[in-house]
């Protein structure tokens, strides 16, 4: 499965080529079609989510957005994605996010854990047209973490991980990231530049290089590419 890795000179032009990307699969959506995306947290995305605001053109309601994971924690809380999300987002975009349900799920037991993922799972499109992912340090991608027994979840779409920097966490799975039409990666800083490299080369140590979507793009910065 190839990878296509674009490179920018610094961390503001590989967001707004983000952005540019998402408004151009929106808008090349027959009328009358949906669009279905999911995004993902960390801190790396909010200037790619803050720039579709220079859009304007976007469809927003013809377009539904998920979330690729979340941490397990209060509605409000600084850990949390969607937190970071609805400041970083369009309004009009926020307005279209289906939030993992973790609000309460803190204290919560595996049972009552895995059938919130379920829950969630049964509001998943059958295929989403652009996936919004991120790369850690150690390879991780969505919430799928070196060892962590989600990694090897393939017949489930949502699954909730063991404890990782202090949360467990709630994640789609490879199952519905290698259905993606798209599977676009922001990389971006001198911390990611060993981690991209071993992704570029297919590295199976790494969680990223398992994604199988049919297409696959990284935006990275120059920071990011000293190591390429």
């Amino acid at each position: 499965m190839s990878l296509e890795i674009e490179l920018f000179a610094d961390a503001d032009a590989a967001a707004a080529r983000g952005a540019a990307i998402i408004a151009a699969r929106i808008a090349a959506v027959p009328a009358g079609h949906r669009f279905a995306m999911a995004i993902s947290g960390g801190a790396t995305p909010w200037k790619m989510f803050a720039g579709l605001s220079a859009h304007p053109e976007i469809p927003w309601d013809s377009v539904d957005i998920w979330q690729v994971d979340e941490r397990i924690a209060p509605a409000g809380h600084d850990d949390r994605c969607l937190t970071h999300q609805a400041e970083s987002l369009p309004p009009a975009a926020f307005a279209r996010i289906r939030p993992m349900p973790v609000d309460e799920l803190e204290n919560a037991d595996d049972a009552a854990m895995n059938a919130a993922a379920d829950a969630y799972a049964a509001t998943l499109p059958g295929t989403f047209d652009l996936v919004h992912l991120g790369l850690g340090e150690d390879g991780h991608t969505a919430s799928l973490i070196p060892g962590d027994p989600a990694m090897d979840v393939r017949d489930r779409n949502i699954a909730v991980t063991n404890p990782y920097k202090g949360r467990r966490r709630m994640t789609i799975t490879f199952p519905v990231l290698d259905h993606a039409v798209l599977a676009l990666w922001i990389v971006t800083g001198p911390d990611k530049a060993r981690v991209l490299r071993k992704f570029r080369d297919g590295d199976s140590m790494l969680p990223a290089a398992h994604v199988n979507a049919r297409e696959r793009v990284v935006l990275a910065d120059a920071a990011a590419a000293t190591r390429l």
